[in-house]
């Protein structure tokens, strides 16, 4: 059961295959020789005499003791000699001294398919995270003058260009040199739509060109994309354990050789009572099989198996939605959340721009108007233009900027004379607004033509096309209270709060004041996530009780100081981490149950001597194989959250 390396060379992953099969012909001949060696004895074959059937189920015990045994061995040179692998070997040597030959064999048969299946559900569960970087590109083509290099991404710098055909992974992060181009983001964030991105933009290690090749230009090095960050941080996961895990560690430790001091006992208490009272017949045979049956089912393999796997399963189904926990803890720690507090531009808003009202401009109006926000790059300018689309006849106009005020431009054809801006522009003309407009909490830009004001353009933020329901979403999950935090206006802030039902909202708030507010909810007794995606909100997610960074377009040190990262920039996947914490809590509690019950049943019946060493291979390694298949179901979460 110890942990495997995420990262496995060809020759690493060659060997491993063929140890597995040659483990897996272990298996088959012993169960083959334990069948048939069964079939003899239960028909009296004559020349199977006790002295051949010995020999029968050594051969038939060595292929899957043998390994068995070693791991002891192992485990006790590292420092831990009471393992279940002792416990096993125990059990497996004394039911051949006592003639129980079959059963010798079947313990550690049924045990070694428990383990063999637990690392398969292991490895099942480890590919669903290292398909986010199994097809890791392993070569770069840098163009480099007229020529195209091949290169391991390793060798390539930063500020190289590198071309990529469609179909195949993006292997570093740059920025798109190409106009625009669409790309499949699986991979890195779970969404199925394809992403466009825009020349300039940013493109990220993982993602694959749908529609056109790409040349862009690098901004990191291998080591930093944001492919290895993800694997980085999944490998991450798996160190950090839950507090159930390390309590099975702690009570594995202890466990074991208080397991072996009651067999001990099994045995020798009922030999001193016969010491004493000579009317009770001691029958070591028969107390020593109690003693094996005891120890066979005490063996605490289904929950040694069961508790780290539940974990990794959970973290398996997060990673496959987008959702990257750092550790298992956090699983348990979501699980504790009473209070959602999120930062508002780019976490719950796109921070883009959109137009949310005109007022007193005609459909001529507002072609002059985009016809001069054709002259600047602002993200205002692009949200005017995108609002009122492009004409093939753009009206004329000679236009100058005024820096941080707006845009003035005279018609060529008309003469006329227009102003597009800031209220400050217009009252610096000495063009009079209306009063109303002073107390307008979203982004203003009036317009004035021939010195008189005309209209206005009201601009926002625009919410995240998730941002109502991931709201509703944590509700139904049982989050009490759903605050946002944000620098902007208050006016604004509380808006946007109004439109999604929040039960506070703060503006103005500098990245000290948000750090304030979280310590303060936290001090009060409130599990806090708080949910951002800014540099300046890194102190309040280490602050908090849970940091939830937004991964596909956040500040690296974000990223970096989250508990869990949401690889797309969707809210609603807060509360589906909380759901994946739910679910693989609800199986790991099955898998104790399970686990638990039914070794308690067996012992009863074991110590009254009505097990016999078959039940307690069913208690053992029966319900260890049930808890494996249990813990798997976790990752059906994927099919769920998508249906959901």
């Amino acid at each position: 059961m110890a942990g495997h390396s995420h990262h496995h060379t060809h020759a690493e992953e060659h060997e491993s295959n063929a140890s597995q099969r040659l483990a897996v012909a272990g298996m088959c001949f012993s169960a083959v020789m334990l069948i048939v060696g069964i079939l003899l004895s239960h028909f009296g074959v004559a020349w199977f005499s006790n002295t051949i059937q010995m020999l029968w189920y050594i051969i038939a015990f060595l292929p899957v003791g043998i390994p068995v045994m070693h791991e002891a061995i192992e485990e006790a040179r590292s420092g831990d000699p009471f393992n279940e692998f002792l416990l096993m070997s125990i059990a497996a040597i004394g039911a051949f001294c006592i003639g129980e030959f079959p059963e010798a064999v079947a313990v550690m048969l049924l045990y070694t398919i428990g383990e063999a299946l637990q690392d398969k559900a292991e490895g099942n569960a480890r590919k669903n995270i290292s398909s986010l970087v199994a097809s890791r590109p392993d070569k770069a083509y840098v163009v480099e003058g007229e020529t195209i290099v091949c290169k391991d991404p390793k060798d390539v710098k930063i500020g190289d260009f590198i071309e990529i055909k469609v179909g195949e992974r993006v292997p570093l992060d740059g920025l798109l040199q190409d106009a625009s181009a669409l790309f499949d983001t699986a991979a890195l964030t779970g969404e199925s739509v394809p992403r466009e991105i825009e020349k300039g933009e940013t493109v990220l290690a993982g993602m694959i060109p749908s529609d056109t090749p790409i040349r862009i230009q690098t901004t990191k090095i291998a080591a930093d994309s944001a492919v290895e960050r993800v694997l980085k941080m999944v490998e991450e996961a798996t160190e950090r354990k839950a507090p159930a895990e390390l309590f099975i560690r702690r009570f594995a430790r202890i466990y074991t050789p208080a397991v072996i001091c009651i067999a001990f006992l099994v045995v020798l208490l009922p030999y001193i009572w016969s010491l004493l009272h000579p009317a009770f017949v001691f029958h070591f045979t028969a107390w020593f099989r109690r003693a094996l049956i005891f120890l066979v089912i005490a063996c605490p393999c289904a929950l040694v198996i069961s508790i780290p796997l539940s974990y990794f399963g959970g973290i398996g189904a997060a990673s496959r939605r987008g959702i990257l926990f750092k550790g298992s803890n956090f699983l348990d720690a979501i699980l504790q959340t009473d209070t959602v507090v999120f930062d508002k531009t780019g976490t719950l808003t796109t921070g883009e721009f959109s137009v949310s009202e005109v007022g007193g401009l005609s459909e001529n109006d507002l072609q002059v108007v985009a016809a001069m926000e054709q002259t600047s790059t602002h993200p205002i300018a692009r949200a005017i233009i995108k609002y009122v689309g492009a004409r093939e006849e753009m009206p004329k106009l000679n236009v100058s900027t005024l820096a941080g005020r707006g845009l003035k431009g005279e018609d060529t054809q008309t003469g006329d004379v227009w102003l597009v801006g800031t209220l400050r522009l217009l009252a610096e003309q000495n063009i009079n607004t209306p009063n109303e407009l002073d107390n307008v909490a979203e982004t203003l830009v009036v317009v004035a033509k021939n010195a008189h004001f005309i209209g206005f353009l009201k601009l926002s933020d625009t919410l995240k096309t998730d941002a109502e329901s991931a709201i509703s979403a944590l509700r139904a999950q049982g989050v009490k209270r759903i605050e946002m935090l944000s620098g902007d206006k208050a006016a604004l802030v509380e808006n946007t709060a109004k439109q999604l039902h929040l039960d506070a909202a703060h503006g103005d708030l500098l990245p000290q004041d948000k750090l304030q507010h979280v310590t303060q909810l936290c001090n009060a007794g409130h599990n806090v996530v708080f949910v951002g995606d800014g540099i300046n909100d890194a102190p309040v997610l280490a602050a908090s009780t849970v940091g939830v960074a937004m991964g596909a377009m956040g500040a690296d040190l974000a990223v970096e100081t989250a508990d869990i990262v949401l690889q797309t920039d969707q809210p609603s996947r807060v509360a589906e981490a909380i759901a994946i914490g739910r679910r693989t809590r609800k199986i790991l509690k099955e898998n104790i149950v399970l686990a638990i019950g039914v070794k308690l049943a067996v012992l009863v019946l074991g110590c009254l001597g009505i097990a016999t060493i078959w039940e307690a291979v069913f208690a053992d390694s029966g319900v260890a194989l049930l808890a494996v298949l249990n813990s798997l179901r976790v990752l059906r979460v994927k099919h769920r959250a998508k249906n959901a």
